[in-house]
């Protein structure tokens, strides 16, 4: 490892490989990529100088187990402020400082990437002149081109953290960030978000961001990159699956005979039928007339909804690893051991598949960091996805893939796509919902917006920025998607469906925890 030693991220202090001193410039930005060149194998770390001697270095080569790593840990300070939360409401902002956790939003106090992957970068980059600018504009870009990027505590030994972080980035980095990584339309809501929220009128800062080059489509080929982790998971693969169903029996056979082909065999298949009628019986007598070359763990139960369906299967679940299904998928012969393969390769937690309709096509095609989790196309860890449930406030509305793909990763987990794992989705028509209740906000005569289910979400999750951030940008987007077209009028009965929806959504919550 070489690692660059600095005062506050802008005064180069010395280099260090090994124990030995390296002589190099005084210009910390160029030494950055004069170190990459020059060892393009090696671990590229910095350090502020106050944290050298608390460097927990014993453990980096299990934190940077692939070569597509960016890691660093915000102890003192961050650079972005949280006014990112205006334009940006995917999980990778909102960071926990006490576990692994992925996330672009780098900081100068510690961290570290491989020498020859940084040099990807030096064509789009190399003229940046901040420190703390360049680290996160890298993890940005990077992380929508298979970079892998997080926040981790164990790069350092020092248990106790500052509890407020310094944010290093000015007025004026802040809007040119936005616009250079996110599409202009950003730019516009951060500016009257600091207007209305923060009571300032930041032009300059605005109108300078347009003056920087745009970053927010740019191309980094990582391809070349070697990706294999270090880190050896055990051999064999131990794997239950579950899927919940509700009158789909003819489309649950076939997952179930494409599962019994595969050439890498689940442990069990766990399956929820539900059906609301007390006097019904079960329609899965295949379950049964059938030999399976799995174990089948069937229950029958006259209650509906996904939320409590999965969270009984959970209750079930023996093998190491866990297959989120739907019971109108198909999957090739070769899909689950594909999959492993994939898992093994680069050490992951949690895999979202790609799911798509017979005649849709792939829209992302790199692998990378999923801000969303896909509670019908995963495989997750038990070791996570054991301390999760699904919430049963989200359920028959939106929101509960959202809310447990937050709390796997807040529990250290990292939720990952690929486009090269497929799975077909029939979109069969419902089944179910035949025993969906009415909710109480149909009465009201309007209609709640965001749903209230969402509403949950966004105040269980976001922080104060986002929720300000989601909440301008649906008023924005929903413009042109309803009746209304003048906007007083408009903005007028949006306030007031927004309040209808914190209402109802305060009510779920009561109705949850009492």
């Amino acid at each position: 490892m070489v690692l660059l030693i600095h005062r506050s991220a802008s005064e180069l202090v010395k280099v260090k490989r090994g124990d030995k001193i390296i002589e190099t410039s005084s210009n910390i930005n160029v030494v950055f990529w004069e170190l990459a060149q020059k060892y393009p194998e090696e671990i590229i770390g910095w350090c502020e100088e106050s944290l050298e001697d608390e460097l927990n270095v014993e453990v980096w080569p299990s934190i940077f187990h692939h070569d597509r790593i960016i890691a660093s840990y915000a102890f003192k300070t961050i650079f972005l402020p949280r006014a990112i939360g205006y334009v940006d409401q995917l999980p990778f902002i909102n960071v926990p400082r006490d576990v692994k956790y992925p996330s672009w939003l780098m900081s100068s106090d510690v961290g570290g990437i491989k020498g020859k992957t940084l040099l990807q970068f030096k064509s789009l980059f190399s003229k940046i002149k901040d420190f703390g600018y360049l680290l996160n504009a890298i993890a940005k870009l990077g992380q929508q081109n298979s970079l892998f990027c997080y926040s981790d505590p164990a790069l350092i030994k020092l248990d106790e953290k500052i509890k407020e972080l310094k944010c290093i980035a000015s007025t004026t980095q802040l809007f040119s960030f936005v616009y250079q990584h996110y599409n202009s339309f950003w730019t516009s809501i951060l500016f009257w978000c600091f207007i209305y929220y923060e009571k300032k009128i930041p032009i300059f800062s605005y109108l300078l961001a347009f003056f920087n080059k745009k970053r927010f489509k740019s191309e980094i080929d990582l391809s070349e990159v070697h990706s294999y982790s270090v880190l050896n998971l055990e051999e064999g693969v131990n794997l239950d699956i579950i899927i919940p169903t509700i009158g789909r029996s003819q489309y649950l056979l076939k997952v179930l005979e494409d599962l019994s082909i595969q050439t890498l065999l689940p442990e069990r298949v766990i399956i929820i039928e539900q059906n609301p009628e007390k006097e019904s019986i079960s329609e899965l007598s295949f379950l049964y007339d059938k030999k399976w070359p799995f174990e089948i763990v069937h229950q029958f139960i006259h209650k509906t909804g996904a939320c409590s369906a999965r969270n009984i299967a959970l209750n079930e679940v023996k093998a190491k690893w866990i297959f989120f299904a739907d019971d109108d998928i198909r999957l090739n012969y070769d899909l689950l051991e594909t999959a492993f393969i994939e898992i093994n390769k680069y050490n992951i937690s949690a895999l979202n598949m790609n799911c798509k309709q017979e005649e849709q096509k792939t829209v992302f095609h790199k692998i990378k960091q999923w801000g969303a989790f896909g509670s019908g196309t995963a495989i997750v860890s038990s070791e996570f996805a054991l301390q999760c449930r699904f919430s049963e406030i989200y359920e028959y509305g939106f929101g509960e893939d959202t809310d447990f793909g937050l709390q796997l990763r807040a529990k250290g987990a990292d939720v990952i796509y690929h486009p090269d794992v497929q799975i077909t989705h029939l979109k069969a028509e419902r089944g179910g919902f035949r025993g969906m209740p009415e909710m109480p906000w149909e009465e009201s005569g309007l209609t709640p917006k965001p749903s209230p289910t969402m509403m949950v979400l966004v105040k269980s999750h976001f922080n104060l920025w986002m929720q300000r951030g989601y909440k301008v940008s649906l008023f924005l987007k929903f413009y042109n998607k309803q009746p209304i077209k003048n906007p007083v009028v408009y903005l007028k009965s949006m306030k007031k469906r927004w309040k209808l929806s914190e209402y109802w959504a305060s009510e779920k919550l009561k109705q949850i925890y009492k």
